[in-house]
């Protein structure tokens, strides 16, 4: 190859410190986020062995005895597991099958509107609810249902003479916490979505527009086919979590009359462990949560790559 057409020599590479110097204010950024999982997330491992104690705070960690699997056995054989499966299996597959498709089906519909004020309008307000707290919308919710004062209530007896026990009846209560979800978190998720749409050229739809293409076809020909990477991320990371019901939105929701369906694995953690002082049984309820969720993972990442999809490593 001649001087003149020899390609360019790479260029060298930057010291980490000339660029942290350049871009420090990256890293400033970065550092809350990276706190919150080191000290939330990581610290909490290194403590994951006294699931296989019985841990004494006053003997600490080197000074209580080893037990093996006796938690585990203890867990798995109890009466409470079942109910616990039950419940948190039947909450999660609930937003898995209802929840999950709805920022999928808004996202497309505000993908549609081409009037863009409107289009705005109508994303502020499906996205303030996620910044709003979940005592917040407890709050809400038994002010709407309770049977005394509750406006809905107050309706359904205008209508039929008697109160509907939405908060401590058992058949309410799941039906309560999907709506809950649907409200509050509809439009973060949809914004993941409304990104990757973002992404779509343009030229594709008048292509298919030239072919006689309708606004349904482009939206099942081009539009689902280019966010389906996403949706598949998104569902690999819901089912991951299957057995992360979120904690506070049950517990605020949970009392006495309706525990039968509303103690999930999340509430059972904190009752036993915190309330009862049984670190080491409620750790290894833990672990074992976060074995099923790693499993769970690595399945339907597995299960998409076999589809053809890139799945998320």
């Amino acid at each position: 190859m001649s001087r003149k057409h020899k390609l360019p020599a790479a260029a060298a590479k930057v010291p980490f410190g000339v660029y942290f110097r350049r871009h420090w204010w990256l890293y400033l950024m970065l550092l809350p986020g990276a706190l919150h999982f080191i000290v939330f997330k990581y610290v909490p491992i290194s403590t994951l062995f006294i699931a296989f104690q019985d841990y004494n705070p006053f003997a600490g960690y080197f000074g209580s005895p080893f037990v093996g699997l006796k938690h585990f056995r203890n867990f798995f054989g109890g009466h409470d597991f079942m109910n616990l499966l039950k419940n948190t299996l039947a909450i999660s597959f609930m937003n898995l099958v209802f929840y999950f498709p709805v920022p999928i089906f808004l996202a497309l519909i505000l993908n549609e509107i081409r009037h863009i004020h409107f289009k705005n309008a109508v994303q502020t307000m499906v996205y303030i609810p996620h910044f709003v707290s979940m005592v917040i919308v407890a709050s809400i919710t038994y002010t709407l249902l309770n049977e005394k004062t509750g406006i809905v209530n107050l309706i359904v007896e205008e209508l039929t003479g008697k109160t509907l026990p939405f908060l401590s009846g058992p058949q309410y209560f799941r039906p309560i916490i999907l709506i809950q979800s649907i409200w509050k978190e509809t439009g973060w998720g949809m914004i993941v979505f409304l990104a990757a749409l973002s992404g779509v050229d343009v030229e594709l739809y008048d292509a298919a527009k030239v072919d006689g293409a309708g606004r349904w076809k482009q939206m099942w020909h081009i539009t689902l086919p280019a966010i389906k990477g996403t949706i598949i991320v998104m569902l690999i990371l819901r089912v991951g979590s299957i057995l992360n019901t979120g904690y506070d939105q049950i517990y605020l929701m949970s009392n006495s009359l309706n525990r039968s369906v509303s103690d999930v694995f999340d509430t059972y953690v904190y009752r036993v462990g915190v309330g009862n002082g049984q670190y080491s049984f409620s750790t290894a309820v833990g672990l074992f949560k976060g074995i099923v969720g790693c499993i769970m993972v690595m399945g339907t990442n597995w299960i998409a790559k076999r589809c053809g999809e890139s799945g998320i490593y």
